[in-house]
């Protein structure tokens, strides 16, 4: 797939306040800080169609870009993050859930981990909520330009056996650098098949 054209087209606060149009819709999501927008940006070759932050929870709206007037790309808020006062926090967490379980359109929803990272308590309860709700969904590790390729594949074979406690398939994965353009070939194909 080559994407020719990214447009922003709307934020929401809620899922009945996003847009209307009958497109197919493909949902990025992460914990906070885990290069969610940096990805989108890197997909659709752009340095500021989703604004990046060295700031966790930066990304409070659902906001919704048309790609190729054709699908919509959705850049969801960042979940588990501790220094949000609880009240805006569970408000966040209605937001997400909302979209997630009530859009009718939405496809997949690609879950980023930072695989340098162990699985988090906020990633189990985040995986549980998709199991129960039979919400569809892929895993893309990212930044994986910043760990040696035995310990990708370690802390990659770590995340799997921690899913495979409670799952019994693991769903795709895909693996991503931002700063090397990796991964974004195999997200677009796997889109694409999608679509087709």
């Amino acid at each position: 797939m080559i994407i020719k054209k990214a447009t922003f087209v709307k934020s929401s606060t809620k899922a009945k306040d996003c847009p209307t149009a009958p497109f197919p819709e493909y949902a990025f999501i992460g914990r906070s800080n885990v290069g969610k927008s940096s990805l989108i940006n890197m997909l659709c070759m752009r340095t500021k169609l989703a604004r990046t932050s060295s700031t966790p929870g930066k990304t409070q709206l659902i906001n919704h870009f048309l790609i190729n007037d054709a699908w919509y790309l959705v850049d969801l808020p960042g979940y588990g993050y501790a220094r949000m006062p609880e009240r805006e926090r569970m408000k966040m967490k209605r937001m997400i859930s909302g979209y997630i379980q009530n859009s009718e359109r939405l496809v997949c929803l690609f879950l980023l981990i930072d695989v340098r990272l162990k699985m988090q308590k906020a990633d189990r309860e985040f995986l549980q909520s998709l199991g129960e709700n039979q919400i569809p969904f892929v895993l893309v590790f990212t930044k994986t330009d910043k760990v040696s390729k035995n310990q990708l594949s370690r802390n990659i074979e770590q995340y799997k056996n921690a899913m495979l406690e409670t799952w019994e398939s693991l769903p795709d994965v895909f693996l991503t650098s931002a700063l090397k353009n990796t991964g974004r070939k195999e997200i677009l194909e796997f889109i694409q098949k999608t679509l087709d």
